[in-house]
């Protein structure tokens, strides 16, 4: 068997301890809008509202593996709740971009099926993800308030976030990292939600 390059080993190990070192540093600045985020969308789903998800690349994925999470389950026996990802009917998706723009993909589904009541979960590492942007705007039209999962300083995205929104933003530049982070962002949310609907565990 041929040895592996140690200088590949030393790579993988940099990756694991940059994005430790990002989680450990950025907890005490994510701990109170994450909190904050999972309590907005405890109180929607417990009213009977919905969390609707949306984002590109990854952070599509990001949505769906959220929207799974609250349809199926987390860590916890429950009922299912309500989460759609604004980005998986693709039939949807390509007529829209088509017959209209791609930057209305996410913001026309939101119309068609959001409700005041429900909350909009916009993800872009960078913040600057115009679908996602154009949601937000519509989002406010209907009075659905928004979670922002951003990086980079939030891009233009930030200072579109109002007092009843509220935003995540992954203190770093790398996607990769801000990615890593995003999703222990969402399982933190998973979490929260189940503690408030669920109480504590035994």
């Amino acid at each position: 068997m041929q040895q592996t390059d140690a200088r590949l080993v030393k790579r993988v190990a940099a990756h694991f301890a940059e994005s430790a070192n990002l989680k450990l540093a950025a907890a005490p600045v994510l701990g109170e809008p994450v909190a904050k985020a999972g309590a907005l969308l405890a109180q929607s789903l417990k009213a009977g509202g919905k969390a609707l998800a949306c984002g590109n690349g990854g952070s599509a994925a990001d949505a769906q593996h959220f929207a799974a999470e609250l349809v199926n389950r987390f860590e916890r026996e429950r009922a299912p709740l309500a989460g759609i990802a604004l980005t998986t009917d693709t039939s949807t998706l390509t007529s829209i971009a088509n017959d209209y723009a791609w930057q209305q993909v996410f913001s026309k589904q939101l119309r068609a099926i959001g409700r005041r009541g429900d909350v909009l979960l916009g993800i872009s590492t960078s913040g600057n993800s115009a679908n996602v942007i154009e949601a937000i705007h519509a989002a406010h039209e209907m009075g659905v308030p928004v979670i922002g999962l951003t990086g980079n300083g939030g891009g233009k995205m930030a200072p579109l976030l109002g007092a009843q929104d509220v935003h995540i933003c992954v203190p770093h530049k790398t996607t990769a990292r801000i990615q890593e982070v995003h999703l222990l962002v969402l399982h933190c949310l998973c979490d929260i939600i189940d503690h408030q609907l669920l109480g504590a565990r035994e």
